[in-house]
């Protein structure tokens, strides 16, 4: 019995360089297991074109005009949760590198790279495993108790929950599904390590994001 051909991964490069985004998809057309979908020049793009292009992965800068790759990264993935993105990057700094990972990214890749470790990031991600390339890596030490930082979604989605508002309400006020809502609110807990709404609404008292909303809270 002949084992069932898998079609290619489908990938979205947007970078704001073009003989950067041009020498990426010349690599990586030469790989018969994938298919370049679009090459797009900024986040905002790639957030018009997601629907239409549909890809399994995106290598995505982060330095772009209109929509940075950080912010994009957030939206892409509200849109089409099931994205693999992939930070393609000349940054090796830590701060760079953990930003990327909390908005969502599976994975960061230095532009300077071996042009086959490209190829390797892409099939880790699809895998389902995190990839970091290995500056990457040597740059990311995490600091002893140190608390991932939460978003700029999910301080946005913070205070509107410590404002006492429903899953839905929030929904309604950003636009996004309540679905969306529930993944953002999961993963600001587990952050945080607080598990009540009522912790979420102290921990906004404490930090001051209530600051200047007139809630009263």
């Amino acid at each position: 019995m002949t084992a069932a051909i898998k079609p290619p991964v489908k990938v979205m490069i947007v970078d704001d360089h073009p003989m950067v985004a041009e020498g990426i998809q010349s690599i990586l057309e030469t790989y018969d297991d994938i298919m370049i979908v679009g090459t797009l020049g900024n986040g905002q793009e790639a957030v018009d074109q997601i629907d239409t292009l549909a890809p399994d992965v995106i290598l995505m800068d982060l330095n772009m005009p209109r929509l940075g790759g950080l912010s994009a990264t957030e939206i892409l993935l509200e849109k089409r949760p099931g994205t693999r993105i992939l930070i393609l990057s000349m940054h090796d700094s830590p701060e760079y590198i953990s930003s990327a990972l909390s908005h969502g990214a599976m994975g960061y890749v230095l532009k300077d790279v071996p042009t086959d470790e490209i190829k390797q990031a892409i099939d880790t991600v699809m895998g389902g495993r995190r990839y970091l390339c290995t500056g990457a890596e040597g740059s990311l030490k995490p600091k002893e108790g140190a608390r991932e930082a939460l978003t700029g979604r999910e301080q946005t989605i913070l205070l509107q929950l410590a404002q006492g508002k429903s899953n839905k309400d929030v929904a309604e006020a950003l636009d996004i599904s309540v679905r969306t809502v529930e993944t953002h609110r999961k993963n600001i807990k587990r952050k945080l390590g607080i598990s009540s709404t009522a912790g979420l609404t102290r921990y906004a008292l404490e930090h001051g994001v209530l600051q200047g909303t007139g809630t009263g809270f």
